[in-house]
């Protein structure tokens, strides 16, 4: 055998071998997906039989109870309930499944409720504890949240009070009297959960309430913090199961927001509750415009951009600023106080006197504008907020919809703003890189807003497991209510180029940041990562982000990390599936604006006449008449004709 043939079977062996490996991925990713519909079907068929069985506007659990069969008042508490309702919390109805909950819990059952952000879940232990004897136990896992909640009950003339940290010790000595106190006043304990898991003497106060008939019932608000695989994972929850094992006959209640079904069945397991009857209403809030916004590369030009929002769409109206950080959150209310907008600011490191005075004048319209960290969370209860705009995109789908929730408590229309950048994912993702699931939660959050081609309603619904059809969205989001059509566009070249930038730089020993990568990418930089034959993309910096951001969550790129005592760096590697990109036969495509470069995207308008920038690449769209297979053309993109469609946008060309 001479040398040429040798080199020749040896190059056919390597062609060989990348093409096996490719096929290995692309079967991982098909039993991947298999498992998925496999796990999807299963719940519809389980909300199928719910909803055969039920016939009513929430899904129950255990024990075989339908939630319509909650909904009589002719029980014996029915006439006492009504009367609360109308004359304790000025009410003259109910919202959906809140007569359900409150007649359950009435009843002695254990329940969780899983309801919208702003759905009216406090009523549904609030106005049971005006109803009955005894007090009820409230675990909240912020003293923002029971600040606000008890401001609100003491204008209702209810009595509440709270234990914290900061609670003196006459204050403390009170309570504890009046929670073993037969003729005691006191309807509500608001408590956190450190309460529960640290103080024994709280714990043995606990016991002689409930052996004196006193501890009518607990209820868990945010109870997806018991569970270390949702978005808040409070360690001090976990010890929560202590209170159904110690006072098994006080019903106990869970409240939420944001739960997935995994999340929920890990809760009623940490606290000893196995067949609670759930209720779940619908995570739709039609009253909400949902929108995603370019972020402006310098922050003068952002500020302008949310000044000019404030000034025109939202003049003297309430809103909320979410901030990922404390400084940022510092900076952008100083930076609105400059120019004359009534804004304050609000954090964890705040001394506690500070952030209830700023709550309690944006409560009180004093102030327009609360610019906060996630510490301004849950539980906030302002009817009118007509806008919540996020300065970063929040680290979860979870916190994104409690957050964002906040507005519009009123049912009448609200904004819902998200600023995306693509420097955040880097900066959120070095700081939960560390947590359970928190860089799969982040990506989940980046495919939201890399999305503009779905409803951002439908988007959310599946994030939660609920079905849900985006012709009830009413254009009452950005991409739903945008004009022109989309089409997949094929982006493989530029895939191809970065992969061969992150070889050299292997070869080289060198790590390439997300910046570093784009400069090698378009010819700024040093001049060892060039590579020859890699021509500089002509395309605008956000569509070359978006490229980037697109293979990161398709897994041809991934993260690592290095860790010093200062910071957590990212780097962009080479991703699990990469090698699909050997063949010839597999193409990576993006939705792009049918009808050519940038088609339509001056034409997305909010219900307010919104003028939000798109976030759809402008980038040409062409056809080849020769071929069934569309290829670029120069700098242009194609759309892939004669493709099967993959679930991750990927597509193999017949």
């Amino acid at each position: 055998m001479d040398s040429e043939e040798a080199a020749a079977l040896v190059d056919e062996l390597e062609s060989v071998s990348s093409e096996l490996q490719a096929v290995e991925i692309q079967l991982q990713e098909l039993l991947e997906r298999q498992q998925e519909l496999i796990q999807r079907k299963r719940l519809l068929n389980k909300k199928i039989q719910r909803l055969s069985e039920d016939s009513g506007p929430g899904t129950s659990a255990g024990g075989g109870d339908s939630a319509e069969n909650w909904q009589k008042e002719d029980f014996l508490w029915s006439q006492k309930i009504r009367d609360a309702l109308c004359n304790s919390f000025q009410l003259r109805s109910f919202r959906s499944l809140q007569l359900e909950t409150i007649n359950a819990t009435m009843a002695g059952r254990d329940v969780f409720l899983i309801m919208p952000t702003g759905g009216g879940k406090s009523l549904c232990y609030q106005l049971p504890a005006v109803c009955s004897d005894g007090f009820t136990l409230v675990i909240c896992p912020l003293v923002s949240l029971m600040e606000d909640q008890l401001m609100v009950l003491d204008r209702l003339g209810v009595s509440a009070t709270s234990l914290n940290a900061s609670s003196s010790k006459e204050h403390v000595k009170w309570v504890h009297g009046e929670m073993t106190n037969k003729n005691s006043r006191l309807k509500l304990l608001y408590v956190t959960p450190e309460k529960i898991a640290k103080s024994k003497l709280f714990m043995s106060r606990l016991e002689k309430a409930y052996q004196a008939g006193l501890l009518a019932r607990v209820a868990v608000d945010e109870v997806h913090c018991c569970s270390q695989w949702g978005h808040d994972f409070r360690p001090d929850y976990k010890t929560l199961g202590i209170l159904k094992r110690q006072f098994p006959n006080s019903p106990l209640i869970g409240l939420t927001a944001t739960a997935t079904t995994h999340v929920l069945k890990d809760a009623q397991k940490i606290l000893c509750v196995p067949k609670p009857l759930t209720f779940t209403a619908s995570f739709n809030r039609p009253n909400l415009f949902y929108e995603v916004r370019l972020k402006p590369s310098s922050s003068q030009d952002f500020i302008a951009d949310i000044v000019k929002l404030i000034n025109s769409r939202y003049r003297g109206q309430s809103g909320i600023i979410y901030c990922f950080s404390q400084k940022d959150s510092e900076h952008v209310t100083m930076s609105l106080q400059k120019l004359g907008i009534r804004a304050g600011t609000y954090h964890a490191n705040m001394e506690p006197r500070d952030k209830t005075k700023v709550h309690t004048k944006w409560t009180a319209n004093e102030i327009q504008i609360v610019v906060a960290t996630v510490a301004f969370g849950m539980g906030i209860d302002k009817p009118d907020v007509r806008f919540v705009i996020h300065h970063s995109m929040s680290k979860s789908m979870e916190n994104y919809y409690q957050e964002s929730g906040r507005a519009g408590r009123d049912d009448a229309r609200a904004d819902c703003i998200l600023y995306y950048g693509f420097g955040d994912i880097f900066r959120i993702s070095s700081m939960v890189v560390m947590e359970n699931v928190g860089q799969k939660k982040l990506y989940e959050m980046v495919g939201y807003c890399q999305s503009p081609d779905r409803c951002r309603r439908v988007l959310i619904a599946q994030h939660f497991d609920e079905v849900w059809d985006s012709a009830k969205c009413n254009k009452m989001c950005d991409n739903c209510n945008s004009e022109g059509g989309w089409e997949k566009a094929d982006i493989t070249p530029y895939c191809r180029d970065i992969v061969k930038i992150l070889e050299q730089a292997n070869q080289m020993d060198e790590k390439l940041t997300p910046l570093k990568l784009m400069d090698a990418w378009v010819g700024k930089g040093v001049a060892k990562l060039r590579v020859p034959g890699v021509r500089p993309p002509q395309l605008p910096r956000p569509e070359i982000e978006r490229i980037i951001a697109h293979l990161l969550l398709q897994q041809f790129l991934r993260e690592d990390f290095s860790f010093t005592a200062y910071a957590t760096i990212s780097y962009i590697k080479r991703g699990p599936k990469v090698d699909l990109l050997r063949s010839d036969k597999y193409a990576i495509c993006l939705p792009m604006r049918s009808g050519g470069a940038g088609a339509g995207a001056d034409k997305v308008k909010s219900p307010q006449q919104s003028t939000s920038q798109s976030l759809a690449p402008k980038v040409s769209v062409t056809t080849s008449k020769n071929s069934g297979r569309k290829r670029p053309k120069a700098e242009k993109v194609s759309v892939a004709k004669k493709s099967k469609v993959t679930n991750d946008d990927s597509i193999v060309i017949d």
